[in-house]
């Protein structure tokens, strides 16, 4: 049999969490490449009679659910959800994320922790032993941004983490705005030996919204490869 190819690999591993929806689900549906294999499958399910209700983490994901006639509902209606579907960037063997790679992590957090369960579904290529190769994400205030920056580079080496840190820029080369209005600032470290200690650092920054660490968030990765699918964590 052949390889399956990144794609394909994001689609396995997509049917294989549709799985875990039941009838009645309330659902959060995650933002990025992964995600939408997710969104394209649950719209079948839907246009076959299956009933749930989903709240998007992103406006991307709102406008393909909408398209596909999924049912939606914003946090605000439904603060309480049975599952979470979402992608990650990067996943190290306990189960801690790097999130963000669209500009859609705070919305994808808020989501995550009013869920009883978030399942990551992804391509074998994000296995890290070490987080940190992907940059990593964070939201940012516009105003007191300098300020911000200063601090992020203060904290970021009290934690053990070196590199640039940078505004996205959109192709029209001005600073990224997030659905909330906010900039993403990308930190290029190469490595976070403390994810836990960079965490809790970053969020004490006044102008630092929401970073891209999930950690003890996600309760099972679903992960597929060239030898199909491997399971880390728990799905139930």
């Amino acid at each position: 049999m052949a390889a399956l190819s990144p794609d394909d690999a994001k689609k396995l591993a997509a049917q294989r969490a549709l799985e875990l929806v039941k009838p009645g689900m309330k659902l959060g549906l995650g933002t990025g490449s992964t995600a939408t294999h997710f969104v394209n499958l649950l719209g079948v399910r839907v246009a076959e009679g299956l009933n749930v209700v989903c709240v998007p983490t992103s406006e991307r994901t709102r406008s393909q659910a909408q398209a596909l006639s999924i049912p939606l509902a914003t946090i605000e209606e439904v603060p309480e959800l049975d599952l979470t579907v979402d992608g990650a960037d990067e996943f190290d063997q306990k189960l801690r994320l790097i999130k963000g790679g669209g500009g859609a992590h705070l919305r994808e957090k808020i989501v995550a922790m009013a869920s009883k369960r978030m399942i990551i579904i992804v391509d074998s290529s994000k296995l890290v032993t070490v987080l940190g190769k992907f940059p990593l994400p964070v939201e940012v205030t516009p105003f007191g941004l300098k300020a911000t920056l200063a601090l992020m580079v203060q904290e970021a080496r009290a934690a053990g983490c070196d590199g640039k840190i940078e505004v996205r820029k959109n192709p029209s080369g001005h600073a990224f705005v997030s659905d909330n209005g906010n900039h993403i600032v990308d930190c290029f470290f190469g490595a976070i030996p403390d994810p836990e200690a960079l965490a809790a650092r970053f969020a004490a920054i006044p102008g630092t919204v929401e970073h891209g660490l999930f950690l003890g968030i996600a309760k099972g990765v679903i992960s597929a490869g060239p030898g199909g699918l491997e399971i880390f964590g728990q799905l139930d």
